[in-house]
């Protein structure tokens, strides 16, 4: 058993919308495709993966660096003799050699993606979709058999008023999602407020989450609070830099009703730090740490691990991305469910063609793998990056 080859492809997922940090007007991703020499049914297993929204493509990165490592190595090192299967674990040591610690950023975004790949193949190999896999294996019981997913959207857009913003949240409800987030700091507070409201008319209060994407210093983070506490909000999310922990604990002190973030620390060890000095708190607010970015599920397994020594339930982590492979952790690893991406960042912010949000939750399908083969128009483009 063996990796015959890894293939990379750079494709756009340019959009005209913004957030309060940046448009997404060049935006790229990197689409990955794991070819093995196992076969079933007749053709080669080959498991896809690609990096989560928000980041750039990697491929300089994963062609120069990642990838020759993983090429160089002997075969027989890559293998989970126990499982009959590729080793995760063992690829993910391989592609990490002579890596030094810390510095996480475009490096974890290319592992990411990789990762998702060698997941999807392995899943692949045992004939299982990849939620039952790590059920079985890690937690030694049966996968959630639904998850609960929110509507991200909200963006600012040029020309975008108010009945129209209203529209959008009113065709997620109609979708069948409850929760559904709206992003704020692109705008004045007063104009936020207006947005907020407006959405508020429509979703219903506690069903409502805003997004800043870490456009705050700490003095307007709090004006924000402030303002918007009143409003009963699902959660208020990234208000200041990721990074900045002194930030996000003093804000706390400041707005009693639940945070989130996470969605942009590409480490366990970073996401430790924020769970010991960044003031979250474990019986209301929310961690969005995302496997596509952040060295991928081998990593975020260390983070788990991290979290249940600190106190933390699996269920308070709700993954940031709106894709397929955090859908299937989700169910696999029993958190608290999943972001989704009905309106932007297409094909990859979809789920399976077929599938049906009910009251906000969703089954899975019954595929090998990650499942991408369920959505259509995703499954063109990574069967573009294996050269099928």
């Amino acid at each position: 058993m063996r990796i015959v080859s890894v293939r990379e492809k750079t494709v756009p997922i340019s959009s005209p919308i913004a957030n309060a940090y940046i448009d997404f007007s060049k935006m790229t991703c990197s689409v990955i495709a794991v070819i093995t020499d196992v076969e079933v049914e007749g053709r080669p297993v080959i498991g896809y993966g690609f990096n989560s929204n928000g980041r750039y493509g990697q491929g300089p990165l994963l062609r120069d660096r990642i990838l020759p490592r993983l090429a160089e190595a002997d075969p027989k090192s890559l293998v989970d003799e126990e499982n009959d299967n590729l080793d995760p674990f063992a690829i993910w040591a391989t592609v990490m050699k002579n890596e030094k610690p810390g510095g996480h950023g475009e490096r974890s975004v290319a592992v990411g993606a990789l990762d998702m790949a060698v997941w999807d193949a392995v899943a692949k190999i045992a004939r299982k979709p990849l939620h039952r896999v790590l059920a079985e294996r890690y937690l030694k019981a049966a996968p959630d058999d639904r998850v609960w997913v929110y509507a991200a959207g909200g963006y600012y857009y040029p020309g975008k008023d108010i009945p129209q913003l209203q529209d959008e949240m009113r065709g997620y409800r109609d979708s069948g999602f409850r929760v559904c987030k709206l992003k704020i700091g692109g705008a004045s507070l007063d104009d936020d407020r207006r947005r907020i409201e407006a959405a508020l008319e429509i979703v219903g209060e506690g069903n409502l989450a805003v997004d800043a994407n870490g456009r705050f210093d700490l003095a307007t983070a709090i004006q924000y609070a402030e303002a918007i506490e009143p409003y009963g909000l699902f959660w208020y999310e990234e208000a200041g830099d990721p990074l900045d922990y002194a930030l996000q604990a003093e804000l706390a002190k400041h707005y009693e009703r639940p945070m989130a973030t996470g969605e942009n620390l590409f480490s366990a060890q970073d996401a430790k730090n924020l769970l010991l000095y960044g003031g979250m708190r474990p019986d209301r607010d929310w961690l969005q740490f995302d496997c596509a970015l952040s060295y991928g599920l081998v990593e975020f397994m260390r983070t788990l691990d991290f979290l249940d020594e600190l106190g933390w339930s699996s269920r308070r982590v709700v993954p940031h991305g709106g894709h397929q492979m955090s859908l299937q952790i989700a169910a696999g690893l029993q958190l608290g469910g999943n972001e989704a991406y009905p309106g932007v960042f297409q094909p990859f912010g979809r789920f399976a063609d077929d599938t049906v949000i009910d009251d906000g939750y969703i089954r899975l399908p019954d595929l090998p793998g990650v499942g991408f083969e369920a959505n259509s128009a995703l499954y063109e483009v990574l069967r573009g990056a294996s050269g099928e």
